[in-house]
């Protein structure tokens, strides 16, 4: 008796499943790396993408990152497009005790970017992506350096997958 209920039920859960992923079917639902109509795949046109270079370690940072989701295997030899970057980072103090020191911080990064077209520099698609991560202010100076450097590694990652979000949906619709 119980064996037999397990089985119904077991029934039911993927009859309600199947129903419920049912109006997807006829919404043009697609997913966003399977290729597109012209049969392009939106993973190959990422990886055509060539990342200019950024000035300081943040920039170089944040290269790195974007470069690992849209090409791991490093920039492109003949790229068709080029993804243009300007960083800002600001520092907001939080949480001032009686003796005017902070104990959080508040760290800011944006990203403008602008995707270009590699032999005829028509701009296809621009943009600004923005990261907002907190830290803890320690007595140890070290550990405050340390908390602020996961922060800011924390905002670059957020805002490269965003980007790369972007630059995925921007090629699914072309």
């Amino acid at each position: 008796m119980e064996k037999s209920r397990r089985r119904f039920c077991e029934k039911i859960g993927r009859i309600t499943a199947a129903a419920a992923l049912l109006p997807l079917a006829g919404c043009g639902f697609q997913p966003l790396y399977a290729e597109n109509d012209a049969g392009q795949a939106v993973a190959s046109e990422l990886a055509a993408i060539r990342i200019q270079p950024l000035r300081d370690r943040v920039g170089q940072q944040m290269h790195n990152f974007l470069r690992d989701r849209l090409n791991p295997n490093g920039q492109p030899v003949s790229p068709n497009y080029q993804l243009r970057l300007r960083l800002e980072e600001r520092l907001s103090e939080l949480g001032v005790r009686r003796d005017e020191t902070a104990t959080r911080a508040n760290l800011k990064l944006t990203a403008e970017f602008s995707l270009l077209e590699e032999g005829s520099g028509n701009q296809l698609l621009t943009g600004r992506s923005t990261s907002t991560t907190s830290y803890d202010i320690l007595e140890n100076p070290f550990a405050s350096t340390i908390s602020e450097r996961d922060a800011r590694e924390r905002a670059l990652r957020e805002v490269a997958d965003d980007i790369q979000t972007r630059l995925a949906v921007y090629f699914k619709s072309v």
